[in-house]
């Protein structure tokens, strides 16, 4: 049996966890570059956590320059079998309102600027992205944020735009009326499906902290209103993360939904054909499947 180790990756407002015993800041090197920093690694109720801040301390990686492989890469590499983001977003729903979480179990990818894959060419593999967040994972989320006192939605999806600008109104209206969208952020592809690639279990936390701008009540998106309500949701988010640890235990089965073995038929390119420089670089990441 496997031991559980949580990696959080905290976006806009989350840059630490609360109560994590002996916490110990880590750099972690990776074939991919350098993380969005540290990470912070501890242990809460007996489970191994790590705590990865997306933008970097002091947010100082845009959603584009995130360097999401590395991100990945350096949370399987100490040992995270399961992955929670936490991130802000915009909501298209009036029911899931400011304040709310919604556990996302889709996504739309509009991002155009970012390498979205481990694999190319000398290693060409395939994951199935059909459901990209790990429905046991995401309903431990679902429940600790009930029990922290959170209004969540469980199930929804996430349309994932380039930015760093907002949308205009008229693409919020697609997104909302057209594309049937549920909240929009500018974070979550590729983290997804690249922790698909790693076979790390993944579940999506979006806080939302404005309706966009569709709204008819409520206008463009402002600064200073999405900070005001990220400080409320990051003292929520610090107390969902809190209550993981009790709800996945120390002890971890494999995966019922299979998606810590994605890896297992993904894989075209022949052995004697691969890339000797890439598969060094997929150490981490695929090392199961390339050491089989």
């Amino acid at each position: 049996m496997a031991t559980t180790k949580i990696g959080v990756i905290g976006g806009s407002g989350v840059y630490d966890i609360d109560g994590l015993e002996a916490a110990e800041w880590v750099s972690v090197e990776t074939p991919w570059g350098k993380p969005s920093d540290a990470i912070l690694t501890g242990h809460l109720d007996g489970v191994d956590i790590a705590f990865l801040p997306r933008h970097g301390r002091g947010h100082v990686h845009s959603p584009t320059s995130v360097p999401y492989r590395a991100n990945i890469d350096a949370l399987k590499r100490i040992g995270v079998t399961d992955v929670i983001s936490v991130s802000a977003c915009g909501s298209f729903r009036e029911e899931m309102a400011p304040g709310h979480f919604v556990v996302v179990d889709q996504f739309i990818d509009r991002t155009i600027a970012r390498e979205k894959s481990f694999f190319g060419p000398g290693c060409v593999a395939h994951v199935s992205v059909a459901h990209p967040t790990c429905p046991r994972l995401s309903d431990a989320c679902t429940t600790a944020a009930q029990a922290a006192g959170v209004t969540v939605h469980n199930g929804g999806t996430y349309l994932a735009m380039e930015g760093p600008q907002f949308s205009t109104l008229a693409e919020s209206k697609l997104y909302r009326e057209v594309w049937g969208c549920d909240v929009v952020g500018l974070t979550n592809m590729p983290e997804a499906t690249l922790a698909r690639e790693a076979e790390l279990c993944y579940a999506s936390v979006a806080m939302v902290t404005d309706y966009d701008s569709w709204h008819p009540d409520h206008g463009e998106v402002d600064v200073t209103q999405i900070i005001e309500t990220l400080t409320g949701n990051a003292a929520k988010a610090r107390d969902m993360v809190a209550r993981l640890p009790g709800l996945l235990g120390a002890e971890r089965e494999p995966c019922p939904h299979g998606c810590d073995r994605a890896l297992e038929y993904a894989l075209l390119t022949a052995p004697d054909k691969r890339d000797p420089a890439l598969v060094a670089k997929l150490d981490a990441v695929a090392g199961r499947v390339l050491q089989a």
